[in-house]
C-alpha cells in the first residue's frame, strides 16, 4: 500500500539516480582489434618438416574485424598464373592474446584458434593460427588499412506508367 502511494514519486526520480553507464564505453573497448587490415605476409610452419618455414608469396586481401564480433576475410594467394581465394564470414572472439574464428565452409561449421598481437600503434597485427597436425601453424602479418567503402544503392528513377488510351467497351 505504501509503495502504491509513493510509486509515481519514486518513478519520477529514477532518471536522477546515477548508474554506471556501460553504454558509454566504446564498443572497441570490448573488441580492441576491430578494424580493417591488409594481408602483407603469410608464413607456414610445418613441425614435421626439417625445412625452414615457408614464406608464401603473392599474398593479398583484407580482413575486417567489426566491433560486433563479426568478421569478413577476403584473402588470396597467387601461385604462378593462378590466384586462389579464401573467403570467410563469421564471428570472432578475443580473450587476452587468444583469438578464435568461427565460420561455416563447404564441410560445415569450423573453428580456427590462435593468438593475435597488435602493436602499440595499432598499425601492425600478427595472427598465429594453429594448424593440423598439432605443432603446425600459419602466421599472418597484416597492416591497418582504410575500411572498404560501403556501397549504397543508387535509387533508379522509374518513369510513371503511361496512361492508356481509353477504349470503349462494346456491349
Amino acid at each position: 500500500m505504501l509503495f502504491a502511494r509513493y510509486a509515481p514519486l519514486l518513478l519520477g526520480l529514477m532518471p536522477a539516480i546515477s548508474f554506471p553507464a556501460a553504454a558509454q564505453v566504446p564498443a572497441t573497448a570490448f573488441q580492441p582489434l576491430a578494424g580493417t587490415y591488409r594481408y602483407t605476409a603469410y608464413t607456414v610452419f610445418d613441425a614435421e618438416s626439417p625445412n625452414e618455414p615457408t614464406a608464401v608469396r603473392g599474398v593479398g586481401g583484407l580482413l575486417t574485424l567489426r566491433p560486433d564480433s563479426t568478421y569478413t576475410k577476403r584473402f588470396s594467394i597467387t601461385l604462378g598464373t593462378r590466384t586462389i581465394p579464401f573467403l570467410q564470414d563469421g564471428r570472432y572472439s578475443v580473450a587476452g592474446d587468444s583469438i578464435r574464428f568461427a565460420f561455416r565452409d563447404q564441410k560445415g561449421p569450423d573453428v580456427q584458434r590462435g593468438t593475435a598481437r597488435l602493436d602499440s600503434a595499432g598499425r601492425h597485427l600478427t595472427l598465429t593460427i594453429l594448424g593440423y597436425p598439432t605443432g603446425n601453424q600459419g602466421v599472418y602479418e597484416l597492416e591497418a588499412a582504410p575500411a572498404p567503402p560501403i556501397l549504397v544503392p543508387t535509387p533508379i528513377s522509374v518513369p510513371p506508367p503511361r496512361a492508356r488510351a481509353g477504349k470503349k467497351r462494346r456491349r
